[in-house]
């Protein structure tokens, strides 16, 4: 294993050992609950947004460590975002999750989120790193049903 897949695993490991911002956000302007019933993985996003930018986001539930890791690596990546923004984050991140050819330079964009590039190679684990993005997303949408990844 190279030097950049074992960092790239150790911080997968660390945020799912320690996931930051998990915690009910209290004075949120929106919520989604998202449920991979595949695996069990469950989460709940809040989101505190004003004029368009997202100011705060924090998750609650439980799951798999790659599901902890990306929830918890996703609220760092997207607050101080526009929506139009995460939108953008969403679908690269979901690129490269799924093995979709990116540049060096797009997987450079991605920052910490780059952590994520070896998932492509287990399909079944896609659905752990993307439910807390399908979740953001439906928060953001004011869904009012579970997102899901199936």
């Amino acid at each position: 294993m190279s030097h950049a897949a074992d960092l790239y695993q150790e911080l997968i490991l660390d945020h799912g050992r320690r996931p930051r911002n998990h915690r009910v956000l209290a004075g949120a302007t929106a919520k989604a609950d998202g449920d991979n019933p595949l695996c069990g993985d469950k989460v709940t996003v809040y989101v505190a947004a004003k004029d368009g930018v997202v100011t705060d986001v924090t998750f609650v539930g439980n799951g798999c460590a790659i599901s902890q890791a990306s929830s918890s690596l996703m609220t760092e990546a997207v607050r101080g975002r526009t929506l139009a923004q995460i939108e953008e984050l969403f679908g690269r991140f979901h690129d490269l999750v799924t093995g979709r050819p990116a540049t060096d330079e797009e997987t450079e964009n991605l920052g910490k989120l780059a952590a994520f590039a070896g998932v492509c190679e287990f399909p079944m684990r896609v659905k752990c790193a993307t439910l807390a993005w399908h979740t953001l997303r439906a928060a953001l949408a004011g869904q009012s049903n579970p997102a899901s990844t199936e």
